[in-house]
């Protein structure tokens, strides 16, 4: 049997959002979230479940810190919640949902655990979706208020942050199919929230290199690799179609500074309206996102797609097979730059990297770089 060998440096974490595992959605002043409100709703989640209680971390955080402790974790990734923080998403701050996090915090370094916080998770505060959500434009200042207070409290202990989770599953989950919080259903409600939470992303690191000098900030994005089915000229077309929606959409943005042209042609008469300076360096391009100087994390499903089911504007089978993850990124490494491998975080949410009948070492993926 080969050993697994891993470098002495190497971190093992855990992942957690808020909505999923804090519950206390209605205790110490935190307002309704869009997923308050979305389970609510009869049928949108199967059994009628809700996060009202979840794991109960926010009162059995310790326990929770003891059994990372146990398992030899040195990382945990976890979420704020906004509404907890900001309980109308702008204005009154709630100092008793700042202090449970700042107790998180401290708990987690006492135990020799390094948190890695995400600031946005999906639990926009009902509030702000009342006002038009993240299709709105105003989103965006009141997402960089909100960084500002939490890093302010946090950023003098907290070094890794990540400004939001999975653009693509917040925008068209949430605002195009609905099968997400908030539940719309609108095409161009969607393509107006990915643009408006990427602007946010741009804003929030912004907010993190001025509150907390010298801390690491990225973003997760959720990717999917495309294989056509047959050689043929239209599932090749739905490749590109699928692939410019599913990852481009978001990654050109953030990589390169524009978004890729064949969608915007497509989306033309729905598309979200840009403004002058939107794709400027230092508000969704930023000089962070090279090697060197921030961290950019990456995720990856694999799935299927048949048609136009998700994807609409043409005929076409596109696939993503088992095993993508080296493909993922073997795309990203060769479209856009060289990623410095010190710099990447790889959550291993619904991934599976069997290839063929075997299933790689963890070592395989440390030997490639990561």
């Amino acid at each position: 049997m080969t050993a697994l060998r891993l470098p002495p440096d190497f971190t093992w974490g855990v992942a957690t959002s808020a909505y999923q595992i804090e519950g206390a959605v209605t205790e110490d002043g935190r307002g309704e979230s869009i997923w308050d409100r979305f389970t609510s709703f009869p049928g949108a989640i199967l059994g009628g479940d809700d996060g009202s209680v979840a794991c109960d971390s926010y009162h059995c955080y310790p326990d929770d810190v003891r059994l990372m402790r146990e398992l030899g974790l040195n990382a945990y990734r976890f979420s704020v919640a906004w509404p907890r923080v900001l309980p109308e998403g702008r204005g009154r701050t709630n100092p008793t949902g700042l202090d449970y996090y700042d107790r998180l915090v401290d708990e987690l370094l006492e135990a020799g655990i390094e948190p890695f916080v995400t600031l946005y998770h999906w639990d926009l505060p009902q509030a702000l979706e009342d006002r038009g959500g993240w299709p709105v434009r105003e989103i965006v200042d009141a997402y960089a208020e909100y960084v500002e207070i939490v890093v302010a409290r946090l950023g003098d202990r907290v070094r890794h942050w990540i400004t939001q989770c999975e653009p693509w599953v917040i925008a068209w989950l949430g605002y195009g199919s609905g099968e997400h919080a908030p539940g719309r259903r609108s095409e161009h409600d969607a393509l107006a929230a990915a643009h408006h939470v990427l602007l946010a992303h741009g804003r929030g690191v912004e907010v993190v290199r001025r509150e907390s000098p010298g801390a690491e900030v990225g973003i997760t994005i959720d990717l999917v690799r495309f294989h056509p089915l047959t050689e043929s000229e239209e599932d090749a077309a739905a490749v590109a179609r699928a692939d410019g929606l599913r990852n481009r959409w978001i990654l050109d943005p953030v990589l390169r500074g524009a978004y890729p042209e064949d969608v915007v042609d497509r989306f033309a008469a729905v598309g979200p309206l840009l403004e002058v300076g939107d794709l400027r360096l230092r508000t969704i391009l930023n000089p962070g996102h090279t090697p060197g100087s921030t961290s950019f994390l990456l995720e990856g499903s694999p799935v299927l797609f048949t048609g136009d089911t998700l994807f609409p504007g043409g005929p076409g089978n596109t696939q993503s097979p088992e095993g993508n993850f080296p493909l993922i990124i073997e795309s990203i490494d060769r479209r856009l730059f060289t990623l410095d491998p010190d710099l990447l975080v790889m959550p291993g949410h619904g991934l599976d990297t069997t290839v063929g009948n075997e299933r790689p070492h963890i070592q395989e993926w440390v030997d490639r770089g990561w």
